[in-house]
C-alpha cells in the first residue's frame, strides 16, 4: 500500500513547490511533481538531534531506561525522529549502566545511539559538566564500553589537549565510533591534530570552547575550517548570538553546519528547579542555567523550535532544514537510511504550517498520534 503526502517538498536539492512524497510500507519509494496541489503545507525530513540530554521532564543522564522511551517520545512530537541519548560526564559505573540500558533502545529504534558528552573535558570549559567527574580520557573505559554497546555506542566528545585524548580519538575511528572535540580548552594546533586523529565533530561550537583571539585562533577556527568536521550549533538566541549563528553557517556552509538541541528535562516544561549530571539546574523564562554560578545548563530546545529560530535568523528554510535533518544524519553516520526526502530512505518527514509549527510526524512510513 501506498500512502501518498503532497505539498511543498523540500529534498536535498531543492524545493517541489507542487510535490509529493509517496511511501511505501516504511520506505520513500518517489518524490514526484504533483501539479493538483495548491498552497500545500511544508513537507521536510524528519529531524536528526545528534546531541540532546533529554526532554518533556525526563532525561538520559541516568541511564533510565523508562525515562529515555519518555523523552524520545517528547521530542517525537516535535518531529525529531532520530537521536542519539547525550550523557554527562560520570562515573564509569553509570556510563556502562547506561549502555547496557540503552543497547535495546538502539536495536529495536528508539534512539539511534548514545553519546558521551564526557568525561574526559576540559575543567577549565566544562560549562555545567560536573567537574568532579572530569578525568583524562582512558581508552581501556572507551573500548569496554564499545564492546558492551555493540553498537550502540555512536559518539563521544572529549578535550583534545587532555593526556591519551589523541588515542582516544585513533581507537574510537577504529572501531566506528565518531570523535568530537568539545569542552575543550585546545589550542588551535591541538585541536587540528584531533581532526588529523580523526575527530569529526564540533560539539557545540562556541560554547564550551577557548574564544577566538586574533593571535590564538584557538578549537572554534580549526573545526571551522577542517573540511571534514560537523559543527554543531545551539539556535535558541542563547547559547549564540545570531549574528554568530549566520557568521558560523556561512563558513562551515550547511552541509558542515548541524543545529542541535542540547535539550535537557526541562524541554517543555515549566520554568523551575531541575537536575543534570548531578547539578541543580534553575529554569527561568525558559533558560537553564547551572544554580550554583549560572552557566548554561543545555537548553529547552527543540528541533522545530531550532528550526524557525534558524528560518528567522536569516537562514534559507532549504539550509535550516539541511541543518536540522540531513547533515547531522551524515555526522552520526546514518546518511545512508535517515535525514533527507529521497527513494529508499526510511520514511521519515514532518508536515509543517506556513510558520513551521509541526502539524503531523511520520516515522518509519506510520504517523504518529
Amino acid at each position: 500500500m501506498t500512502v501518498r503526502v503532497t505539498g511543498k517538498v523540500v529534498t536535498p536539492t531543492g524545493v517541489i513547490r507542487q510535490g509529493c512524497v509517496e511511501v511505501t510500507q516504511d520506505r520513500i519509494s518517489a518524490i514526484a511533481e504533483y501539479p493538483s496541489v495548491h498552497d500545500g503545507h511544508w513537507i521536510v525530513p524528519g529531524f536528526v538531534d545528534m546531541h540532546t540530554h533529554g526532554g518533556g521532564g525526563h532525561t538520559f543522564t541516568t541511564g533510565d531506561a523508562g525515562a529515555a522511551r519518555e523523552a524520545a517520545a517528547f521530542h517525537l512530537r516535535h518531529g525529531t525522529t532520530t537521536l542519539l541519548a547525550s550523557l554527562v560526564s560520570s562515573p564509569f559505573a553509570l556510563m556502562r549502566d547506561a549502555t547496557a540500558a540503552y543497547r535495546p533502545l538502539v536495536g529495536s529504534g528508539v534512539l539511534a545511539g548514545v553519546h558521551f558528552e564526557g568525561p574526559y573535558l576540559s575543567a577549565d570549559r566544562c560549562g555545567a559538566q560536573n567537574p568532579e567527574f572530569l578525568r583524562d580520557p582512558s581508552t581501556e573505559e572507551l573500548a569496554e564500553l564499545i564492546e558492551l554497546g555493540d553498537g550502540a555506542v555512536r559518539m563521544v566528545t572529549l578535550a583534545p589537549e587532555r593526556d591519551g585524548a589523541l588515542a582516544a580519538i585513533e581507537l574510537l575511528v577504529s572501531r566506528g565510533v565518531v570523535a568530537a572535540v568539545g569542552h575543550t580548552d585546545a589550542t588551535w594546533e591541538q585541536t587540528r591534530a584531533a581532526v588529523a586523529a580523526g575527530a569529526s565533530v564540533g560539539t557545540h561550537l562556541f560554547n564550551g570552547m577557548r574564544p577566538v583571539h586574533h593571535r590564538e585562533p584557538g578549537p572554534v577556527t580549526a573545526l571551522l575550517e577542517a573540511p571534514n568536521v560537523v559543527c554543531e550549533l545551539v539556535a535558541d538566541g542563547v547559547h549564540l548570538h545570531d549574528g554568530m549563528l549566520g557568521f558560523a553557517t556561512s563558513v562551515a556552509g550547511p552541509e558542515r553546519a548541524a543545529l542541535i538541541t542540547d535539550a535537557m528535562a526541562a524541554a517543555g516544561m515549566p520554568d523551575g528547579e531541575y537536575e543534570l549530571g548531578g547539578q541543580a539546574v534553575t529554569v527561568a523564562d525558559g533558560v537553564a542555567r547551572l544554580s550554583r554560578d549560572g552557566a548554561i545548563a543545555g537548553s529547552t530546545l527543540t528541533m522545530d523550535a531550532a528550526l524557525r529560530h534558524a528560518v528567522a535568523a536569516g537562514i534559507a528554510l532549504p539550509d535550516a532544514v539541511r541543518m536540522v535533518a540531513t547533515t547531522p544524519a551524515r555526522a552520526i553516520g546514518l546518511g545512508d537510511r535517515v535525514g533527507a526526502l529521497q527513494p529508499g530512505l526510511r520514511a521519515d518527514l514532518v508536515v509543517l504550517d506556513d510558520d513551521l509549527n509541526v502539524l503531523r510526524v511520520m516515522r518509519e512510513g506510520s504517523w504518529v498520534e
